[in-house]
């Protein structure tokens, strides 16, 4: 049996890559309920992985609004951690205590158990400095700041579009996987441009967010 790729968080073991954070995930009690806060508790490096996965699931949900409503947002809060270079997340309330049912993840497990074997084959840990490094890690901040909002402004039939792309920032960071970071970079930073620059939108709408803050 191939032991589970796993990495050291201070003198913690924590679990990294898709098919070892999901086994851990589903290791319990099917009734439990997972709240946020405790998912992503004892993931380390995986953590926002973890959470941009989550967080990008809504935008595949064929439903008018949903994605902006909550995937936009939480994938803007995600893309600030990273951004100011926080080690750990910090999640609202009302956020930290929702969460899945374990035994969604164990069934999710199941029906994806091939893809996911495949997906292992595909990407694995390398050009660790554009996961890493400091620089690296504030670009990737920033562009999912820029995507968050972009996937909140209602642009007709691009839910899938920026769902699928955010997916690739997720996959890059839960399996450590520097050279499909670089591909999330230039499709992220193309997008970014097609959508947000050429439109005019983007800054209209991280103007608002930032006055609602003030």
């Amino acid at each position: 049996m191939t032991p589970e790729p796993a990495s050291k968080d201070g003198n913690t073991t924590v679990p990294y890559g898709m098919r070892a954070v999901l086994d851990s995930l589903c290791d319990g009690d099917p009734g439990d309920h997972l709240a946020l806060r405790e998912l992503v508790g004892g993931l380390g490096r995986s953590t926002f992985g973890v959470l941009l996965f989550i967080a990008t699931m809504p935008a595949f949900i064929p439903i008018p609004g949903v994605a902006g409503a909550l995937s936009g947002p939480l994938v803007v809060l995600i893309g600030l951690h990273l951004l100011i270079l926080l080690r750990k997340p910090w999640l609202p309330d009302f956020i930290a205590r929702r969460g899945p049912q374990r035994s969604t993840l164990i069934r999710f497990d199941r029906v994806g158990d091939r893809w996911l074997r495949w997906l292992e084959r595909l990407f694995r840990p390398r050009l660790a400095a554009v996961i890493d490094h400091p620089l690296a890690t504030i670009f990737t901040g920033l562009q999912l700041v820029l995507l968050g909002a972009l996937l909140a402004l209602p642009i007709p039939f691009t839910n899938f579009l920026f769902g699928g792309l955010l997916l690739l920032y997720a996959l890059a960071l839960l399996e450590r996987d520097g050279a499909l970071m670089l591909i999330a970079w230039v499709a992220g930073t193309a997008a970014i441009y097609v959508f947000g620059a050429v439109s005019g939108n983007l800054a209209a709408v991280l103007w608002v967010w930032v006055a609602n803050l003030s």
